[in-house]
Formats: C-alpha cells, structure tokens, sequence
C-alpha cells in the first residue's frame, strides 16, 4: 500500500528499513513515553509485529518517507490495540527525533484516518498515549479527535482520543 500526502510517501515497511527503524525505537529521548527504549532483538520483534499486522489485518504501521528524497523518517498507520480493555483501531506514530516539529506526525496521522474510513470502514478510530505525551495528543487533536477519557493502566495514566466517520466527513466535505 502507498498513501500520499503532501510532502510524505507513507509505504508498507520492509525489513530494508530495519536500521532507519532502529535509530527511532532505541532513542531514549523518542521512548521516553515507553518503558524502556528498544533494544535490537525488541526493533526485531517490532517489525515482525508489524509485518505480521499487513498480512492479518491489511494494515499496520506504515514507514513514513520524504517524497523529495525518500529518507526514512517514521512510522505511522492503523493497529489494533486494546484500549481500556477493548481492541479498537488506532492511529500510532513515531518520528525520528531530527524531524520532529513539522508537521510530519499530524500530515502523516491525518492521512491514516481517511484511510481508516474511506478504505477499512472503521466508524471511529483512535488514538492512545500516556497522559504526559503532550506532542502526541495534541498531534490527535490538530487530526480532529476528541478527548475521551483518561484510565489507569498498570502504572501509567492513558489519554485517549476519539475521531468518528461522522465528524471526520463534516471536516473534509469536499475533499
């Protein structure tokens, strides 16, 4: 699959994209909303899950890329995730520190919820983080989503966002 935004290519990831992924996923500074930065075996567990997520579901994290150069800047795309004890879609992203604060997270999300709907029929679609993720919830709200609540989970209070078809199609009538 390959979605088109303005400035990104969004493409299924290959395992030639292992070494771009790990520079993200291992980044403590990028994981500091993880337990844990990645070590090489769990950015190995990672594309696997990933790669396992286009073969059962269709879709999964996409790797994001500049159309001008095609360099590898992230990940973006539709998991199932179980979000306060329920499995719901979810628009997840994560970004190579250098290419933070561009744009290319919410350019990237937005483009995964119209794909969410207009291709997967999702009837909403979500977006989850912990509560101290201020970049990625207000990347969910310039996407349109709504707060919904805030839950414990383990030791981690959870924000979660919320966009419907319905409210999406009235932001992009027209479109």
């Amino acid at each position: 699959m390959i979605i088109e935004t303005e400035r990104l290519l969004l493409r299924d990831m290959t395992q030639e994209d292992y070494d771009s992924l790990h520079a993200i996923l291992t980044d403590a500074e990028t994981m500091r909303h993880y337990p844990n930065p990645y070590d090489d075996a769990g950015v190995q567990r990672w594309m696997d899950w990933t790669l396992n997520n286009y073969r059962k579901h269709g879709f999964g994290l996409w790797a994001v890329t500049l159309k001008e150069t095609g360099e590898f800047i992230g990940d973006c795309g539709i998991t199932m995730q179980p979000i306060h004890g329920e499995w719901l879609p979810e628009i997840g992203y994560h970004f190579n520190k250098k290419h933070w604060r561009q744009g290319y997270a919410s350019e990237a999300a937005a483009a995964c919820i119209r794909v969410a709907f207009r291709q997967f029929g999702f009837p909403a679609v979500y977006s989850y983080m912990t509560s101290g993720n201020e970049a990625s919830w207000r990347t969910a709200m310039k996407c349109g989503m709504t707060f919904v609540e805030e839950y414990q989970d383990d030791d981690e209070t959870l924000r979660v966002y919320r966009i419907d078809t319905e409210s999406w199609e009235k932001r992009h009538s027209g479109t």
